[in-house]
């Protein structure tokens, strides 16, 4: 999908994905829309740092401009993507996490109504359209129904997927919002920070393959719990 005039950056956090990150990155590549691709690793335990080091040596011959930065500590997913953003160069920015959640073919679809010049962010939607979806964790859908709308009601947004790990921002409205949230407290943030700045938003549906924690799923119950908190924190607080 041609991005027209508009470069496209791609946000991948990474912690401890040694098995799954290169394949990722060779699926983003493979879309052929990323202009550049910017990698943090958050204190990556498991060799995945030593994974990306050998990537970087070889990446010439991919065509798409590597930033690959490295936390000295691990601080959490949204430290990871304010340390990406203040690096991006691209005019539109989609946020990859670094496992097969998410399928970077959906991106012409997060792109498309910020190309058509309608929208400002989009998010991408598990729970709309008929996308495929691995079956999973009931409460998991439970409690990203519940969050999603404590904080429509605060927003007065109509997302059906708030807690969506597939976002595309307008590169600008990124480089005006200051992100406080180390871990996964993000999403409310950033969709408390859009709404406020009344940002043009739309969604789209997108597939998701959902893993287990054996798989290497992070988020638990009590980041859950944090977004509520959040959610008070960045539209009753401000």
């Amino acid at each position: 999908m041609p991005s027209g005039n508009m470069s496209v950056s791609i946000v991948m956090p990474v912690y401890n994905e040694r098995e799954y990150v290169t394949k990722v990155i060779d699926r983003v590549v493979a879309t052929g829309i990323p202009d550049e691709l910017v990698v943090i690793d958050d204190f990556s335990k498991d060799g995945t740092r030593d994974v990306l080091k050998g990537l970087e040596s070889g990446w010439s011959e991919k065509g798409v401009k590597l930033k690959l930065l490295m936390h000295d500590r691990n601080q959490g997913k949204g430290a990871a993507l304010r340390t990406g953003f203040a690096h991006v160069t691209g005019d539109i920015t989609i946020i990859q996490d670094a496992d097969f959640e998410y399928d970077p073919t959906d991106y012409p679809k997060l792109l498309q109504p910020i190309l058509d010049g309608k929208a400002d962010v989009v998010y991408g939607s598990r729970f709309i359209g008929g996308e495929s979806h691995r079956v999973l964790f009931f409460w998991h859908s439970v409690g990203n129904k519940v969050l999603t709308f404590f904080s429509n009601m605060l927003t007065n947004l109509n997302l059906t997927d708030m807690e969506t790990g597939y976002k595309a921002f307008r590169t600008e409205v990124l480089k005006g919002i200051r992100i406080e949230s180390d871990r996964f407290g993000f999403e409310p943030e950033i969709t408390a920070k859009v709404a406020r700045k009344k940002c043009q938003i739309y969604e789209t549906s997108v597939s998701y393959a959902g893993r287990t924690y054996d798989e290497g799923k992070k988020i638990n119950w009590k980041d859950g719990v944090a977004a509520f908190w959040h959610i008070i924190k960045f539209n009753l607080l401000r």
